[in-house]
């Protein structure tokens, strides 16, 4: 009787358009800001005990180094890595180093700068004995450069399981009015002289893009290869890091449903993350990325845990969204409506044993929240909620009318790796249209 009333509201009047008040609950553990000054595109190195971290230049040079024992700091400024650039190259605009050891021992700096004879940006490499540097420039011309894709920019480095080195760029076509792509080159061991054809990975082809994708990073996790990249314009709550898989190392790439990290994500802990970079280590992975600070007059260096779900990448601290109706249902059933998530919620939770299972996973153990999306009429509802099959706790629902989808934090602890949580019919009712985990 209850959906039949509901869906004669619903016929009666427009449904109105989801609303989403997500409450900021203290289960949720933000990313750590751990440089508070300008350091923006990280890339970061780890040579015995001792993180490297490189960024675009600013005051502190052409290519700013800060050193740490710990991924959390704190962080010391070290002397300018690359105090001289290549002669093909004026300064100022020396952006997103990557710096990779050779099976020598010798350091390999990937730098982007302003090509005195291009006009554009283009990729420079140059070696040292020492992470800190000093680098000095390789060869009389940069590495990579083509002013007619609007040069290049933003590269990195991928060594495969067999010892083959890539480098990853960016053509920076968004500079001319064309397409932007991302390219994989093979290297010598060298680090410095280019083998073979480049192969397309990706390009941008989606609204929220803005024309812009960049800064990738490649890592291999299992059978599947992770190319992480920036999207949207880097000036604002609008820039954020996404990614996509393959399961060969040339593509093709498919791009994730939903971005990364994005300033909404975070519930603004990070304002427009970008320019990510991976640590990969035996301990606990993570990822670190820039974000804008000091109303927005430099980006500072942040650092959260990473982990892998199935092989694909779950921060903590940003969330990640499960549908409830894609869980396992008992005595309850989906229903179709433009106005849910993805055009489904799960309904007719109406029974002592109604509920829903959702599977979440978790990079680490602690505590993290879950926003729950529920409409509720007739009055206020409430479920219980079980994760892993512990004690339960209540779950409030205010009165919303049907059709109007809202959000309320729970803090919930959580193992690492998957964990259920099992949403169950209370008092009065309650529809269930997703569970978002950060």
């Amino acid at each position: 009787m209850r959906r039949v009333l509901a869906l004669l509201a619903a016929a009666l009047v427009a449904a109105p358009l989801f609303a989403s008040a997500p409450a900021a609950a203290a289960a949720t553990t933000p990313a750590a800001l751990v440089i508070g000054s300008d350091f923006p595109d990280p890339d970061v190195l780890k040579v015995g005990a001792t993180y490297h971290a490189y960024s675009t230049n600013n005051g502190n040079g052409n290519v700013p180094v800060a050193t740490a024992t710990s991924l959390t700091g704190p962080w010391t400024r070290r002397a300018d890595a690359l105090p001289t650039l290549g002669a093909w190259a004026t300064g100022g605009r020396t952006w997103a180093p990557d710096v990779t050891q050779r099976a020598d021992g010798r350091y390999v700096l990937y730098y982007t700068a302003l090509s005195r004879a291009v006009g554009r940006q283009c990729i420079g490499a140059a070696l040292a004995t020492s992470p800190l540097g000093p680098f000095a420039p390789v060869g009389t011309g940069p590495l990579v450069c083509n002013g007619g894709e609007g040069g290049d920019i933003d590269a990195s480095s991928f060594v495969d399981g067999t010892g083959l080195r890539y480098l990853l760029y960016k053509d920076d076509g968004n500079a001319i009015g064309q397409p932007t792509n991302l390219w994989l080159q093979r290297v010598a061991a060298d680090g410095v002289t280019l083998q073979g054809a480049r192969v397309e990975l990706l390009r941008n082809d989606r609204a929220e893009e803005g024309g812009i994708i960049e800064a990738p990073v490649l890592t291999k996790v299992g059978e599947r290869y992770v190319l992480f990249y920036s999207l949207g314009g880097y000036g604002g709550d609008g820039y954020q890091s996404s990614y996509a898989t393959s399961t060969a190392l040339t593509g093709p790439y498919t791009k994730a449903y939903r971005s990364l990290l994005t300033t909404a994500s975070v519930d603004g802990s990070v304002r427009g993350p970008g320019g990510a970079d991976v640590v990969r280590e035996a301990g606990g992975d993570h990822i670190v990325f820039h974000g804008w600070i000091n109303n927005y007059s430099a980006r500072g260096m942040y650092v959260a845990a990473l982990g892998w779900s199935g092989g694909y990448p779950v921060v903590r601290g940003s969330r990640v969204r499960y549908e409830a109706e894609r869980g396992a249902l008992h005595n309850c059933a989906p229903r179709s409506t433009a106005t849910a998530s993805q055009g489904q919620a799960v309904a007719y939770l109406d029974y002592a044993d109604s509920w829903v299972d959702v599977a979440v996973f978790a990079p680490r153990a602690g505590a993290y929240t879950a926003h729950v999306a529920y409409s509720a009429g007739y009055g206020d509802a409430t479920q219980t909620l079980t994760v892993n099959g512990a004690a339960a706790q209540v779950v409030s629902y205010p009165n919303t009318g049907w059709e109007t989808w809202r959000q309320v934090a729970v803090p919930v602890t959580l193992n690492a790796g998957v964990n259920t949580l099992r949403l169950t019919h209370r008092d009065r009712w309650a529809e269930l249209d997703f569970i978002e985990v950060a």
